[in-house]
């Protein structure tokens, strides 16, 4: 069977790319704040694949968030190829720790236009410094477009590649399907190359066949060395080397357990034996960050 991300022997001598330690998430409410989970901790060593399987409502989206930098109600420690969270502006952090919701955001008028955004925000950024830093205001510079930057070789590639051969980058972003935006969020995010991807429930709402595409793509990004993320309610498809759980406020290593996955709160049967990479410990509950058995 063919093995995608890295496998859970080699995980523990990869490098480490993210930790966070004691993490914790307070929602408040009508009827004050609600703990939605407390003392997390986790380890992503470089080109891993994580599935973070659980309940609805079990704080798996508050987690990745927490993550990113992202979620205001969240606090704890985070650490990134070592250096503390506190060393990285915000921006800094998201370009390196990028964050894909599960509801995506596309601005612009076309597909195109949309999957550039982030670079056409960067090359504006990068001539307003340079002409102020020449003339102390800001003012018109010719350089290289957002277009030049990002070819629409690479872009059509991407999409053929996660399952939109057919979504046109002069498409308007307002007549994509809710599949068909999810996976072009996917293919804009990829482009930027993170470090860390934490993909929300990215294959939501796809049928089989384009989330296997999804999930050949993200095999492929953490084959080279990008570290993935991903919320999932599907059975477990083999490219994760690690399926964690979030349940009733504890993080649990699962990898290798029938019903890992978790279907809505329910199991799904029938975990094929090596299907998870070949885990430590397999069939043995245990903690994401200790490996000690719960």
């Amino acid at each position: 069977m063919r093995r995608y991300g890295v496998p859970m022997q080699e995980v523990q001598e990869a490098q480490e790319v993210l930790r966070a330690r004691n993490m914790s998430c307070a929602m408040p409410g009508e009827h004050g704040v609600t703990a939605v989970f407390q003392g997390l901790s986790i380890s992503l060593g470089r080109g891993e694949i994580v599935d973070l399987v659980g309940p609805s409502g079990s704080g798996k989206s508050s987690l990745l968030t927490a993550l990113a930098r992202l979620n205001p109600h969240a606090a704890g420690e985070l650490t990134f190829e070592g250096r503390p969270a506190a060393e990285f502006a915000p921006q800094q952090w998201r370009r390196r720790v990028a964050y894909l919701p599960q509801k995506p955001t596309l601005i612009g008028d076309s597909v195109g236009e949309a999957i550039r955004l982030p670079w056409t925000l960067a090359v504006r950024k990068e001539a307003e410094s340079s002409v102020k830093a020449r003339f102390g205001k800001r003012g018109s510079h010719a350089g290289p477009d957002a277009g030049a930057l990002l070819p629409d070789g690479r872009i059509r590639g991407l999409l053929d590649a996660v399952g939109c051969s057919d979504v046109d980058l002069s498409r308007p972003v307002h007549d994509l399907s809710g599949g068909q935006a999810a996976r072009v969020s996917l293919a804009r995010t990829l482009l930027t190359r993170p470090t860390v991807l934490l993909a929300d429930e990215v294959d939501a709402g796809l049928d089989d066949d384009n989330a296997r595409l999804v999930a050949d793509v993200l095999a492929e990004a953490a084959g080279h060395g990008m570290t993935v993320v991903r919320i999932r309610h599907r059975p477990p498809d083999g490219r994760a080397s690690r399926i964690l759980r979030l349940a009733d406020g504890v993080l649990s290593d699962v990898t290798g357990l029938a019903g890992a996955s978790d279907m809505g709160g329910g199991v799904a049967d029938g975990v094929a034996d090596g299907v998870t990479g070949g885990a430590v410990g397999a069939g043995v509950a245990r903690d994401a960050m200790t490996g000690e058995v719960l």
